[in-house]
């Protein structure tokens, strides 16, 4: 059974940092997109972030140049380095890793005060 388990969320004044990570276990290989979505209270879920095998990377305009996603293939771990945060980024993150089939991690808060 593939379970996907983020940590690092948690509350941050604006302008604060936080780091995600989201770790893969179980029989998943061969990950090709790795992606950080979220979904604030009374709104639909966002992409936020989006990296290739080969360690290309997509970012949602509302985050370029404050959000840095990464990945470290043989840990099956993707990150996302959350700079310059604002209160707009208060949301549930998930995780998603797709092969030949779609994995979601449970979600973790961020909140960010102003």
């Amino acid at each position: 059974q593939v379970q996907l388990v983020e940590s690092g969320g948690g509350l941050v004044q604006a302008g604060g940092s936080l780091r995600l990570s989201c770790a893969a276990s179980g029989s998943i290989d061969s990950i090709n997109r790795m992606a950080w979505y979220r979904q604030a209270p009374g709104r639909q879920r966002e992409l936020v972030a989006t990296i290739t095998r080969g360690g290309s990377t997509n970012y949602a305009d509302s985050v370029k140049g404050r959000f840095t996603i990464s990945r470290d293939n043989a840990k099956k771990t993707v990150y996302l380095q959350m700079n310059s945060l604002k209160p707009e980024d208060t949301a549930v993150y998930y995780c998603n890793m797709l092969t030949w089939r779609e994995y979601w991690g449970q979600g973790i808060q961020v909140t960010v005060s102003s």
